[in-house]
């Protein structure tokens, strides 16, 4: 697949998104470059704000499986994964996936598994396999999570550990709509069902050829010094102590690689650099300070952090070509 056919599927898709969704185009971007990467999202915002019927609606858009699983204090690893179960008339045990055997699982309210429930989602999400009973299952592309989370309500939850949480991609908000962008979710609520006309637009062999094609987009020498003096920087921050890992530095060259892909772009730029970097780096960083750990904290050091380093001058890149 080519690049300009990437784009093309983006536009399809963002079109059709466009039929239930008003607004919130930058996060159907991000979204469609996690997916394009083979990156998992992790959805962070107040009810009611369109997080779950987002996520709904990018799965009807594409020709994939959907499963969406209500993560509760009483879920188990097992609930997920699968069981082996006795089959009478077969006189053996049979293997029942669970809903990880998807192409796309929104896993709502994530926070509100125990620590056991949402370890069991570790090596499907890094391995993209599932290992029951010692027999390991290899799950079909794309797999994608979409993990949604209320970041205000503590009661009751169990906080996501660093080593989840850099599993994710990226960490995105939705925000509340603008007032001309509320007005016409009114008008939607009392005039129409487009949630339920909507059809799929790109399919599953589609999807797994732009995440195959997406890599060919060039980054220049000098912009993966510029993604590891960045790195670099968080990790000697006086108020960090945990900085970005060479995992986050990876998920941040494939994700600029991707956006430039949605873009209709064979090249990374540093602004592609620059605008992916407080989605994919903000939730892999842990503060000294607990009490720093507060909203908004991560991408604001993160701004400063980019005001610090030097972006690679056009003559640079130029010359790193040659």
């Amino acid at each position: 697949m080519e690049i300009q056919q990437i784009q093309e599927l983006a536009n399809k898709v963002k079109a059709n998104i466009s039929q239930v969704i008003v607004g919130k185009e930058d996060a159907v971007e991000l979204l469609l470059t996690a997916i394009i990467a083979s990156g998992h999202v992790l959805l962070e915002d107040v009810p009611g704000t369109g997080k779950t019927l987002l996520a709904k609606t990018l799965s009807n858009s594409m020709e994939c499986s959907f499963q969406r699983i209500q993560f509760t204090p009483d879920l188990l690893p097992s609930d997920l994964t699968g069981i082996h179960f006795y089959n009478q008339k077969e006189g053996d045990f049979v293997f029942r996936p669970g809903p990880l055997f998807a192409n796309m699982v929104l896993a709502d309210e994530i926070n509100r598994a125990t620590p056991r429930t949402q370890a069991s989602l570790l090596e499907c999400m890094e391995e993209r396999q599932i290992s029951v009973d010692g027999e390991t299952h290899i799950l079909g592309r794309p797999f994608i999570v979409i993990a949604t989370q209320n970041p205000i309500d503590n009661q009751g939850t169990f906080p996501l550990p660093e080593a989840q949480m850099d599993r994710f991609m990226l960490k995105m908000k939705l925000g509340y709509p603008s007032e001309n962008e509320g007005v016409e979710i009114l008008k939607r609520t009392t005039t129409s069902e487009s949630f339920s006309k909507l059809t799929s637009v790109v399919t599953q062999q589609e999807i797994v050829e732009a995440q195959s094609s997406y890599m060919a987009v060039k980054v220049q020498d000098d912009l993966l010094h510029y993604i590891i003096q960045i790195a670099e920087a968080t990790r000697k921050h006086s108020d960090i102590s945990l900085g970005v890992s060479p995992r986050g530095t990876q998920a941040l060259v494939r994700a600029a690689q991707a956006f430039a892909a949605v873009r209709g772009r064979e090249y990374v730029l540093p602004d592609d650099i620059k605008y992916m970097v407080p989605s994919v780096l903000s939730h892999r960083l842990v503060f000294r300070n607990r009490l720093q750990q507060q909203e908004g904290r991560a991408e604001s050091l993160l701004q400063e952090i980019l005001l610090q380093v030097p972006v690679p001058s056009e003559e640079q890149l130029e010359s790193s070509v040659k």
